[in-house]
């Protein structure tokens, strides 16, 4: 134990995440409790734009209030080693999930869709576009899901600046606005959703795998294959893919109609109490 590095409060235990800028590290704070430690890499320290996004992200995060959405609970942006401190999520990415063991089936589909729109409504109703909802960003407890990685969030009002030809977020799960050049909405947000749904339904991505040319051309003439995905979901994972922005319900919405999907199921409303379909 006495080898390991320490960051602010922290001690840093393990790796268990990297991306482009930053590594996630499993920690412990001075209680004993494991916590999720995210730094800039060496090479982005000195970075201006790394350490504004790490800051987005902060700022993001910390507007969320969801049993569904990993809680920021600590940070330092203004030292030699920005970092920011999540909870630590128990679980598996539904990807590594379903690819382990098979496709969520049964009821356990519909809890695992609602819950995960419970998270995503919770994210819009905090005025944040999450922008990444793929299965990678999905941890996985059975079928409590919690939605992680705000790391391209964006607060709804922000300028959204990209590239032409710049693609952010996971290809198979993107709207097909955002493929088109357009501006990431709560709908683009909705339709990540859906398609993680039908993920997770499949085991297959909905519009392929394969070159990103074809995924993309796929997504734009709305060739979803939601071929095994029960009839009652299915419904509704279509809503969540229409090819118009306006034409998808909230995800608010979808968590209602889940409720209601879940009560006729089981005979009884879920955990106690109706959500309702606004």
């Amino acid at each position: 134990m006495g080898t390991h590095r320490r960051l602010g409060g922290y001690r840093l235990l393990d790796e268990i995440g990297r991306g482009s800028t930053a590594v996630v590290h499993l920690a412990m704070d001075s209680f004993g409790r494991e916590v999720a430690v995210k730094e800039l890499q060496d090479g982005f320290v000195g970075e201006p734009e790394a350490r504004h996004r790490l800051a987005r992200e902060m700022a993001a995060q910390s507007r969320v209030d969801s049993p569904y959405v990993a809680r920021l609970l600590d940070g330092d942006l203004s030292g030699e080693r920005p970092y920011v401190v999540m909870q630590y999520v128990t679980g598996f990415p539904l990807d590594d999930l379903v690819e382990s063991y098979g496709p969520v089936d049964g009821v356990r589909l519909p809890r695992l869709a609602r819950r995960l729109a419970l998270g995503l409504a919770s994210v819009h109703d905090a005025g944040v576009l999450h922008r990444d909802v793929a299965p990678a960003n999905v941890i996985t407890l059975g079928d409590r899901p919690t939605l992680i990685d705000f790391g391209i969030s964006h607060h709804a009002g922000a300028e959204q600046v990209t590239r032409p030809g710049m693609v952010i977020g996971t290809p198979a799960y993107l709207a097909p606005e955002l493929i088109e050049g357009g501006r990431a909405t709560t709908a683009s947000d909705v339709f990540a959703w859906a398609a993680t749904v039908a993920f997770a339904a499949t085991g297959r991505p909905p519009f392929g795998r394969g070159s990103l040319h074809g995924v993309c051309f796929r997504i734009l003439r709305g060739e979803a294959d939601l071929d095994g995905v029960d009839r009652r979901i299915a419904g509704l994972v279509r809503a969540g893919l229409r090819r118009e922005p306006a034409d998808r319900p909230s995800a608010r919405w979808f968590a209602g109609a889940l409720a209601g999907l879940l009560a006729e199921w089981s005979g009884t409303v879920t955990e106690g109490h109706q959500v309702t379909a606004a």
